[in-house]
């Protein structure tokens, strides 16, 4: 923090003396065009009058050379027009080009912050739950599923699982014992790719209560039916 503090006010101290320049420049360069402004004027008077001596002196030798043309200074006017001056003191910046356009940093997005339940580890889940409370033998209405369609996937990746068994048994493989990741590639195959890994990690001690006591489990479901809880609540409890 220190080192990055001195960097800061060096960057600074050199940007307010660049700047500095940057103004005693432009003062010196307006002050000597103003004075080439006067010289070309004076000589352009005194061309004119040896010119017209010149006429009466000598008609013949007229030549015809126009008068000195101003616009001989245009490259120095186009040395200056990068860096405009305005008021006295002020030094106007030029404008972005096309070419300045076209390296301007990225802009950062901002980062998306996913939304966490109460208590919940630091593991990716759901940003919404995909379901609600319902009753045994309650259909869920709208786009949201009911419990027992949750408790329903949990069986269906116990008969992809033992599909997986066979098929390792046949083919004289190791034989897996659990629901791993082979088994929701299977499951992928078969045309479920509803039956994902953080869904099922995320509900599986609900359906795990459901197995061991049913009847505890139809409690709490009703119960947080009749509250109105949301499956969030119902998960935690």
């Amino acid at each position: 923090g220190l080192k990055s503090a001195i960097r800061a006010e060096k960057k600074r101290q050199e940007e307010d003396m660049e700047r500095q320049r940057l103004q005693l420049l432009a003062t010196s360069s307006k002050k000597h065009k103003s004075d080439e402004s006067r010289m070309v004027v004076t000589s352009l008077e005194g061309t004119r009058e040896q010119r017209g001596d010149n006429v009466m002196m000598f008609p013949e030798a007229v030549a015809p050379n126009a008068p000195l043309n101003l616009n001989s200074k245009d490259h120095v006017q186009q040395e200056h027009s990068h860096a405009q001056i305005g008021p006295p003191g002020l030094l106007a910046l030029p404008e972005p080009s096309s070419d300045n356009e076209g390296h301007k940093l990225p802009r950062k997005k901002p980062k998306r912050r996913l939304l966490r339940e109460p208590g919940e580890d630091g593991d990716d889940r759901t940003r919404e739950h995909p379901f609600i409370v319902t009753e045994p033998g309650e259909v869920a209405r709208g786009k949201k599923n009911g419990l027992d369609y949750l408790f329903d996937l949990y069986e269906q990746c116990a008969r992809f699982l033992d599909e997986v068994q066979q098929m390792a048994r046949e083919r004289g493989e190791k034989c897996p014992t659990k629901v791993t990741n082979q088994v929701f590639r299977h499951a992928k195959l078969k045309g479920a790719s509803y039956i994902n890994k953080p869904k099922m990690r995320h509900y599986v001690h609900c359906y795990a209560l459901h197995c061991l006591d049913k009847e505890k489990s139809n409690f709490l479901r009703k119960q947080f039916k009749e509250r109105g809880e949301n499956v969030g609540a119902w998960r935690q409890a």
